[in-house]
């Protein structure tokens, strides 16, 4: 079987059902039969047109799922109007699926979960162990996302930041298990920018590439964080950093800057960087001026607080973190490494530890905790600072 095809073909299919009447939650469990019926039969009987013969099963499938629903029996006449079989229209609404996926009715996490079961093709177990939650909850959190989604228009305009938006909250889900939620993001980001032309769509791969470049680099073998400046850049994917710079440019050259295509230039400027001491921090802080004036984001003045104690060094970090809420996630630990920069180990060796108490998940608890460990032995032994945040 090659799951890759069936995945990509997964959404093509769900859109042909929904065109011809189908609700999308009826549509979606229809194309879920499909896939099975195909797992079944097409190792010793492959079709010679494999979106053709889903479409045919799954719109049987739903046919027979409809007749069985005596609340829909008036429906029945018209709905049991069943094509011919034959090639399938060439006609992709895929587009439309992922505007649907990501209604604003939506949760973030239901979003996520959606557009992962009906774009990505991913089984509600695999989506499961991706996310590290029981199946169960999964399968609630998307049977409740196909009923709030049922009685929407299919062809309502949709919103391609919130688009955006769901696929970076899939990429920062990480991976786990044999789904790499990361890599699928990707996936589904070149599906997205393929089908519109739209600077933003172009940024989110490009910044997605940039950082899924130096994934190799960020854990040690027994899954410890290691921080940007200490990482072996000869680890880093040269190839994908290539064609995130190279895609970034071009949406740049279209003078409508997004925040997606501020945070790939700030990404492109790390990795153009061949030493962690040559990174052009002075650029890293023009670029987060902007991403600021662009969303007002308290997370990038954070960011840009850290950037600004390596250009102008840390006690001007400090000043630009004393403007910040200190209940933001991680600013006890930038100022922890501000303080540690300009030489105050003992305040920072305490900011660590309570950086580490507040951490939310445990690979960066450790990190923090070792942090703190080695300036208190520094302190008692006289040795220099050394080392930086991730």
């Amino acid at each position: 079987m090659d799951d890759a095809l069936l995945r990509t073909l997964t959404p093509s299919v769900l859109t042909v059902l929904v065109r011809r009447g189908a609700d999308f939650a009826a549509a979606e469990d229809a194309v879920q039969d499909a896939l099975t019926e195909a797992v079944r039969v097409w190792p010793d009987d492959p079709p010679r047109d494999p979106k053709g013969w889903l479409v045919t099963v799954a719109w049987r499938k739903f046919l027979d799922a409809t007749r069985a629903d005596t609340a829909r029996r008036r429906r029945e006449d018209r709905l049991d109007q069943e094509p011919q079989p034959g090639p399938a229209a060439a006609a992709d609404d895929t587009l439309q699926l992922y505007f649907l996926c990501a209604h604003p009715s939506l949760t973030p996490s239901s979003a996520v979960a959606l557009t992962l079961r009906a774009v990505g093709g991913l089984t509600t177990r695999q989506i499961a162990q991706a996310c590290l939650v029981p199946e169960a909850t999964m399968a609630q959190r998307i049977s409740r996302a196909k009923r709030t989604v049922s009685c929407v228009r299919f062809d309502q305009p949709g919103d391609v930041a919130t688009v955006l938006r769901v696929l970076y909250l899939v990429f920062n889900e990480g991976y786990s298990g044999d789904i790499d939620l990361a890599a699928e993001a990707i996936r589904l980001t070149r599906q997205l920018t393929a089908a519109i032309d739209h600077p933003e769509a172009a940024g989110l791969l490009a910044l997605m590439l940039l950082h899924h470049a130096r994934r190799a680099s960020r854990l040690t073998p027994d899954g410890a964080l290691v921080p940007l400046a200490e990482q072996d850049r000869g680890r880093w994917d040269t190839a994908a950093v290539a064609e995130g710079v190279t895609i970034l440019q071009a949406a740049l050259a279209r003078d409508r800057l997004g925040e997606f295509q501020a945070q790939a230039a700030i990404a492109a400027l790390h990795a153009d960087a061949p030493t962690a001491e040559e990174t052009d921090w002075v650029q890293i802080v023009e670029w987060y001026d902007e991403l600021v004036r662009l969303t007002g984001s308290p997370v990038a003045r954070l960011n840009r607080a850290v950037a600004l104690g390596e250009a102008d060094g840390p006690r001007a970090g400090l000043a630009a973190l004393a403007a910040l809420d200190d209940s933001l996630p991680r600013h006890t630990a930038v100022a922890a490494y501000l303080h540690e920069r300009d030489g105050d180990l003992a305040t920072a060796a305490r900011l660590y530890a309570a950086a580490a108490l507040k951490a939310s998940n445990l690979a960066e608890r450790d990190h923090l905790t070792r942090q703190a460990a080695r300036l208190n032995t520094a302190g008692r032994e006289g040795e220099p600072r050394g080392d930086r945040p991730v």
